[in-house]
């Protein structure tokens, strides 16, 4: 029950849960003596391992791992960590466009001349108008 309820954390990352899933998928299964029995309990443990990762994950990382519709968890981990870090990546450049615009007088940008002419010695020496 455990398993299929598992959700991400706020404060846990896909890595993290990942991990708690499998701990949980790992007393889930079964021990047999019989390979064929045993290798059916594997199977069954990894699908619910990979169902109750990727319905655990939360926000954008879990909507688009949600729509690659991995076949295993590696699939299912490989998606999330590469879509949280172009996540943060989009998040790092929209802070540094906004502090940058707001760094930059646009007055500077609205003169006619050509920059070279605008920063050029000449100008420098003749008197304001």
């Amino acid at each position: 029950m455990r398993l299929q309820t598992a959700r991400q954390a706020k404060h846990e990352g896909p890595q993290e849960s990942a991990d708690r899933c499998r701990a949980l998928a790992q007393k889930v299964m079964c021990k047999d003596n019989d390979p064929v029995a045993q290798r059916i309990h594997r199977e069954n443990a990894e699908r619910m391992l990979l169902a109750s990762f990727v319905a655990g994950l939360s926000g954008e990382v879990g909507r688009q791992v949600k729509f690659q519709n991995p076949q295993n968890l590696r699939q299912a981990l490989t998606t999330a960590l590469a879509v949280r870090e172009a996540l943060k990546q989009e998040k790092f450049a929209e802070t540094f466009d906004t502090k940058f615009c707001k760094s930059t007088r646009l007055s500077d940008w609205q003169d006619e001349r050509e920059p070279a002419e605008r920063y050029s010695p000449k100008r420098a020496a003749k008197p304001p108008r």
